[in-house]
């Protein structure tokens, strides 16, 4: 056995072992439970589960897929996510060499787990969680910082510069898309119960003002927003009809060669929506966090007001994370991959009448997967059909 196989072995294990503590993530963190305490035991009757309890994918096949001590059934969603990080380890570890890629390749391999529990949280619960999402594009710029630019490697992970400007990039075309369906959803009405003191009011002002000042300038009118709301200490609305209508109209004398040129005019929008949406989300995960004690303690509120929305504001996040790690161009194509995906599946949906419901979150981690396995040959096909 050559080196080269030997880490790649020495990968899949790794990932083995780590597909068993993500199946940990994804149980506790829905459930706001800690992640390292208690040890790991079994959900249905409380017992410790012992090292041999704990072999990936060997323990649950020798144990026949049910508790030693309860004999209630395990789900086989354990093994398979098992078994998914190992062979995704392993196929980025032969296609992104260590000697090759060093950090970066590692970094791969976190943003293949941060995909993998986010769909399965997201399949059960309908929510991914900020502590997933909002590290992870944490972690995607300390990967870009440290193990970009490789010496000899086919594809050059994004460095720092290139990967603030996928995340951003990422979370503005998100959000864009959901400001702009939520608004078709309103049939253009204004949000009856938008957030204070940020939300998608100051995304969509941002968004404008991006088009026109490029995208730091763009967040700063959408971040002042937010602290005019703060001093004034109520909501300041900005009616969407300027806003979105705004950026509608902008887009359009954009692509007659007004302003800094339709490209320029759409990237600056949409990195300054971003930029906005990962402050608001931050905003909202550390008020959920200091509040968190209180809501637990007050009764339910399940008929709470709401504005209908066509995304969760969790997808912005994830594919803020993935344009971190791969950069935007690579971003481009997950989002591609996973509005067919999702689109195709839909139309599944609607052909056997079950659940109207999109879970996007696994389409994006699916459609981000495609992007870094033939994300490259892809970006380069098409630079070629446009003559680039």
């Amino acid at each position: 056995m050559n080196l080269d196989v030997f880490i790649v072995v020495c990968a899949a294990v790794f990932g083995l072992l780590v597909g068993s503590f993500s199946n940990v993530l994804i149980w506790r963190l829905p459930r706001g439970e800690n992640i390292a305490f208690p040890p790991s035991h079994c959900p249905h009757c409380d017992h410790a589960l012992s090292p041999l309890d704990l072999v990936p994918v060997a323990s649950w096949l020798a144990l026949g897929g049910k508790c030693r001590y309860c004999r209630a059934p395990i789900k086989r969603r354990y093994p398979v996510v098992e078994l998914l990080t190992g062979l995704g380890y392993g196929v980025i570890a032969a296609l992104f060499p260590l000697a090759v890629y060093g950090v970066g390749s590692v970094g791969l391999m976190v943003l293949f787990t941060l995909l993998l529990v986010a769909s399965a949280i997201d399949l059960d619960t309908y929510t991914i969680p900020d502590e997933l999402t909002l590290p992870g594009v944490a972690l995607g710029l300390v990967f870009a910082f440290f193990g970009a630019r490789a010496a000899g490697a086919e594809y050059d992970l994004p460095n720092l510069p290139e990967a603030v400007n996928g995340a951003l990039l990422g979370a503005g075309l998100l959000v864009t898309i959901d400001v702009l369906a939520s608004w078709v959803l309103r049939r253009f009405k204004e949000r009856q119960y938008p957030d204070f003191p940020i939300g998608y009011q100051q995304i969509s002002l941002a968004l404008l003002a991006g088009a026109w000042l490029g995208p730091w300038w763009g967040a700063g009118v959408g971040l002042l927003a937010v602290g005019v709301n703060l001093a004034a200490r109520h909501l300041v609305r900005v009616p969407e009809l300027l806003t979105i209508g705004g950026f509608l109209v902008s887009v359009m004398l954009g692509s007659a060669g007004y302003g800094m040129g339709l490209i320029l005019m759409v990237q600056g929008a949409l990195a300054a929506a971003g930029a906005v949406s990962l402050v608001a989300g931050l905003y909202w995960w550390i008020q959920f966090r200091l509040t968190a004690k209180a809501e637990a303690d007050a009764p339910a509120e399940d008929d709470a007001p709401y504005d209908p929305s066509a995304m969760g504001f969790g997808d912005v996040k994830l594919a803020a994370v993935i344009g971190a790690f791969l950069g935007w161009e690579r971003l481009l194509v997950a989002v591609v991959v996973a509005v067919v995906a999702g689109a195709l599946f839909g139309i599944v949906q609607l052909a056997l009448k079950s659940e109207n419901r999109v879970k996007f979150g696994p389409y994006l981690a699916l459609g981000a997967v495609v992007a870094l396995i033939w994300g490259a040959a892809i970006v380069e096909g098409y630079k070629g059909m446009l003559g680039l």
